[in-house]
């Protein structure tokens, strides 16, 4: 699940318990990443993945489960 994929990411990266991930969460905000954070994420995702995030798109995800719902498009 996506979810769960982008929840261990980003819990390795800011070295946080992934249970304080959910849907609803503020990457930014409530987790405390920056734009380099936030950079790093989604080129791992990218790379996973083999996709492209503009960024346009990007500047649009500000929570998890924006980003899981964009991942689920672009892998259709």
């Amino acid at each position: 699940m996506l979810l769960e994929k982008v929840r261990a990411l980003l819990a390795k990266q800011l070295e946080i318990d992934p249970g304080m991930i959910g849907p609803e969460t503020d990457i930014m905000d409530d987790l405390g990443a920056d734009s380099l954070d936030l950079v790093e994420l989604l080129t791992t995702l990218e790379e996973e993945y083999h996709i492209v995030i503009t960024d346009e798109k990007a500047a649009n995800i500000t929570k998890v489960g924006e980003l899981v719902d964009f991942l689920e498009e672009k892998l259709k």
